[in-house]
């Protein structure tokens, strides 16, 4: 798979997480086959650059933690992003982060 290729793909899956859900970075790259979680957070940190919104506030890490927060021009912008499509966070987590959870492979077969 080319370099281009699984940005892309990633990218066709963050774009397919509902409003009000979130996934997690590993959970993108087992779906993906891309062997590691940290090539998903590479890809979106070069996500605001590309043609159309990626909603990378969408995806957090395995315990919903806003480990990209970071990389966001704002900080905060994660936090209120997913706060103005209802989902609540405490203290850079997602609350009720299991239940809000969302899995492509239960989703985008």
């Amino acid at each position: 798979m080319s370099k281009t290729h699984y940005i892309e793909d990633v990218y066709e899956v963050v774009r397919s997480i509902p409003k009000g859900r979130v996934s997690t970075y590993g959970a993108i790259a087992d779906f993906l086959s891309l062997g590691s979680a940290r090539m998903v957070g590479w890809a979106l940190r070069n996500s605001s650059v590309m043609d159309g919104p990626i909603p990378a506030h969408r995806v957090v890490n395995r315990e919903g933690y806003l480990s990209g927060r970071l990389h966001f021009t704002d900080p905060k912008y994660m936090q209120r992003a997913l706060e103005r499509e209802g989902v609540k966070v405490k203290e850079d987590t997602v609350v009720d982060f299991k239940k809000l959870f969302w899995h492509p492979a239960e989703n985008m077969l």
